[in-house]
């Protein structure tokens, strides 16, 4: 069987590799190469350096409406967080199936495992869908779930990557036995992408710096207008403090929010090295009681 692959970060790398062991892949289409860091350095997607390693044929088109995929002769076309809408002519060619990192039709879009962990959910998943030309809107072949818990972005993307490998390969194998379902979109809810302004923080509800510090690792991070938090624990949501007041300096600062908590285990001033919550206050003379906003 002949797959033609499209995806672009480690979340598909793993999915790729799943399918490789299974069928022959025609040809892998990625992201172009992509300035990254202070220097600006063209880098390619992990996908494309996985497929250049393993030796397939590797696609960069910055856009798919002149792409002929009928050459390839595939049986599927799978996609995992490709980053480009196909064309009608593409999704005709063969069945094209999209495995999508939520339950949909909850959390179409961009940032689907982000959106659970700062929404609170208790579960998310991995959706198997056979693609229409809207965004994430097509007919539901499979779901898998998993508990969200105190999970980071970071965890869930691994999980649902391991998920999401063994999904394609169950769906490909009973494709012809699978009832597509329709999407319900009275219950369709958008996840857009993720902005570095995103993570931003008050001191308003400790619960909610935990969700975007999870969701928001390792990118944007999460900070206030003085420093960034590299690592924090949450220690309780209910109590009532002064936002930012100092409350405790042991091994870490705690730090009241106007509901709840959190510690301070390490911080990053803008420009500055990382260091100890506690080196940081200390070298700003801050003592319990003040207030480590000002």
């Amino acid at each position: 069987m002949r797959v033609v692959f499209m995806g672009s970060p480690d979340y598909a790398v793993k999915i790729l590799d799943e399918l490789a062991r299974h069928y022959e892949i025609a040809g892998v289409y990625t992201q172009p190469d992509k300035p990254v860091g202070r220097k600006k350095v063209l880098t390619p997607t992990p996908v494309k350096k996985y497929a250049l390693e393993k030796g397939f044929e590797v696609f960069t088109p910055s856009s798919l409406k002149e792409e002929d995929l009928s050459r390839f002769n595939a049986d599927f076309i799978v996609v995992a967080a490709y980053g480009l809408l196909l064309p009608k002519h593409v999704l005709q060619t063969a069945p094209c199936i999209n495995l999508h990192a939520s339950l949909l039709p909850k959390y179409r879009g961009a940032s689907p495992i982000q959106s659970a962990i700062l929404n609170g959910d208790e579960y998310t998943g991995v959706t198997s869908m056979l693609m229409d030309e809207g965004l994430d809107t097509g007919d539901i072949l499979c779901w898998d779930f998993t508990e969200v818990d105190r999970k980071t972005s970071i965890d869930l993307f691994d999980e649902l990557a391991d998920i999401a490998a063994k999904q394609i390969i169950y769906t490909i194998e009973n494709f012809k036995k699978i009832k597509p379902l329709k999407q319900n979109d009275i219950f369709a809810t958008y996840s857009p992408k993720i902005k570095k302004q995103d993570g931003l923080v008050d001191f308003k509800s400790a619960e909610i710096i935990d969700r975007k510090y999870r969701a928001f690792m390792p990118w944007p991070g999460i900070f206030t207008e003085k420093f960034k938090i590299n690592e924090m624990i949450l220690l309780d949501t209910d109590s009532s403090n002064t936002p930012g007041e100092i409350l405790e300096i042991n091994d870490g600062v705690v730090v009241g929010c106007e509901k709840g908590k959190i510690k301070l285990l390490k911080v990053q001033a803008p420009g500055k090295k990382e260091v100890k919550a506690v080196d940081f206050v200390n070298g700003k003379r801050l003592k319990t009681g003040d207030n480590i906003l000002n």
